[in-house]
């Protein structure tokens, strides 16, 4: 049985050295010129940075470009794939076909990750981006443990799966929604707008605070509670899946160190030993439980079909 790759998003570069002594296999970086909802911000400087650093420890850094791109940006696509071809970059996360034309023109060998965040949801479509160039497919988080199983048993590219963290509900190219409910008097007020990571809509009804976010992409309204399914690893391990995700995305550097920790953990156990990863499980949830957020419950997402939102 084959270990899937622990992949990670750090916060800055600094990062990079504490998680690979965490357990760390991969990292994803970029700006959010390319990319969308990134953990942190990364200058060409520093993701040329975050591969040596990663490069020197046997670990790869996937660079994002997944953001939707208007004609204005087209004409820079080339350009930046070349940069990250000269830096040796490990892989290239698209969404829009417009970075796979680029990339077959600027770094035809480049290792692409197919990445919409919604539309892999079954593995024909994986399979027509694969035979398009692609080699990895991210699974939509709004899928089941069946569905994520079946996919993997049929998929011709590798399969990612997000395992930890939060997840984008609601994007909006524009920056007006903020502006809708705080103005119009909606039931979902706005707090803290002018801060640009501490903003949440309130959802009274149901006491749900969504983290909400504006950037060079628009509008970002993020998931109330965090997906945690570190007891909940063996099915898919068992399953072949290639990559599970931990997403950092608003949080701090200490706690993804510290959840990639217990990741690390799970997923050794769960290969070598998995009667042991079974006696531990229950305590490794428990553990994360002590280091969430006041703010931010974690539950098992859609992969039982519990969330609701």
């Amino acid at each position: 049985m084959k270990k899937p790759e622990l992949l990670v998003t750090p916060t800055s570069v600094e990062d990079i050295g504490p998680l690979v002594s965490a357990g760390a296999d991969a990292f994803v970086v970029g700006e959010q010129r390319y990319g969308l909802r990134l953990a942190g911000e990364f200058t060409r400087e520093d993701v040329k940075e975050a591969v040596e650093l990663a490069h020197r420890h046997g670990k790869k850094v996937y660079v994002a470009m997944n953001a939707l791109f208007h004609n204005d940006k087209v004409p820079e696509l080339e350009g930046y794939i070349s940069f990250l071809k000269e830096i040796n970059a490990d892989a290239v996360i698209f969404g829009d076909p417009a970075v796979l034309m680029a990339a077959r023109s600027a770094a035809p060998d480049m290792k692409l990750h197919w990445n919409t965040e919604t539309t892999a949801t079954n593995w024909y479509t994986c399979n027509y981006w694969g035979r398009k160039g692609a080699k990895r497919a991210v699974l939509a988080r709004e899928i089941n443990m069946d569905a994520i199983i079946e996919m993997k048993e049929n998929a011709e590219v590798e399969i990612e799966v997000q395992v930890h963290g939060m997840t984008a509900m609601f994007q909006s190219k524009r920056s007006l929604l903020g502006n809708y409910y705080e103005y119009q008097g909606k039931a979902l007020e706005v707090e803290n707008r002018k801060q640009e990571k501490n903003m949440f809509l309130h959802d009274k009804e149901r006491e749900n605070k969504y983290p909400i976010f504006e950037d060079d992409n628009g509008t970002h309204i993020m998931s109330p509670n965090d997906i945690c399914i570190i007891d909940e690893l063996q099915e898919m391990i068992e399953a072949g899946i290639d990559s599970f995700k931990i997403d950092g995305i608003l949080k701090t550097p200490e706690y993804i160190i510290e959840v990639t920790k217990l990741y690390r953990k799970a997923i050794d156990l769960c290969v070598e030993d998995p009667e042991q990863y079974d006696d531990i499980k229950d305590g490794l949830l428990t553990e994360v439980e002590e280091i969430q957020p006041a703010n931010r419950p974690i539950d098992t997402g859609f992969f039982f079909k519990e969330t609701v939102y």
